[in-house]
């Protein structure tokens, strides 16, 4: 982890409030990224880690704060801005379809990429044609560095769990982006399919160059992958820095522990 090259900031989040009717989902959260990094958010069940993932991509609309992406301040981003931009999101709860082939769902990840428009697209001549062939070699370098070549004509539905998160992350690497947005990639998986992840992961970071904002309940990941680590509870930030001095953190140990409360 040492040798690699951490950039400047790329995404600056500053004094981010969320609010649904009275309750407090975030206050006064403010965190950057690096670019190549891996940073991590992590924290107990409620902490506001998703939420915060949901005001960087746009889903959600803070009440106060700002974020900077590039050297550029919003007060508030829309989800196509924000991936137009270069940002992209897998979901805990995968939002893959299911009866279109591996292929297919990792080849809805370049229709931002797309130049021709629907109709062109859908008789698929001239342009169109050369584009979507065009498009096709870059998915199948995706699904060949993803492992999953036997697969590519499968039915998402029809994989075992630990591949279909495998193909949402086929997708959003299919948008090409600076910024990658994993929410809990490794929930529901075993040990092997964790590893595997993990190992995906890092080569993304360290292959493509791509920065990654990861949230992660697995402490054991969180410290073997990631440079630096912001820890919420409560919807408030406890702990920020490098693995070992979040977990030497007091605050962050008695949340964990649920010895604050």
């Amino acid at each position: 982890m040492a040798s690699k090259k951490i950039g400047e900031v790329i995404l600056d989040v500053q004094n981010i409030s969320l609010a649904f009717g009275g309750v407090k989902a975030l206050t006064d959260i403010s965190f950057n990224v690096r670019e190549h990094e891996i940073r991590a958010i992590i924290g107990p069940n409620g902490a506001g880690k998703s939420s915060m993932l949901n005001c960087i991509n746009g889903v959600y609309q803070p009440q106060q704060g700002s974020i900077t992406f590039k050297g550029q301040t919003f007060k508030h981003m829309n989800s196509r801005q924000v991936a137009e931009m270069g940002v992209a999101r897998t979901f805990q709860n995968l939002a893959l379809f299911k009866g279109m082939s591996v292929l297919d769902n990792i080849m809805t990840g370049r229709n931002l990429r797309m130049k021709t428009n629907l109709f062109q697209q859908a008789i698929r001549w001239g342009a169109a044609e050369r584009e979507e062939i065009a498009q096709r070699e870059k998915v199948e370098r995706i699904i060949d560095f993803l492992e999953i070549p036997a697969y590519r004509k499968t039915p998402v539905g029809r994989l075992p769990y630990g591949l279909q998160k495998r193909v949402d992350l086929g997708r959003a690497l299919a948008m090409e982006p600076q910024v990658l947005l994993l929410d809990e990639p490794m929930a529901g998986m075993n040990v092997e399919e964790k590893q595997d992840m993990c190992r995906f992961i890092l080569d993304v970071n360290d292959e493509f160059g791509t920065t990654i904002v990861l949230i992660e309940h697995d402490m054991g990941v969180v410290m073997d992958i990631s440079d630096r680590v912001v820890v919420l509870d409560y919807g408030k930030k406890i702990g920020d820095g490098a693995p070992d001095e979040v977990r030497a953190n007091e605050d962050v140990i008695s949340a964990y522990l649920g010895t604050s409360h």
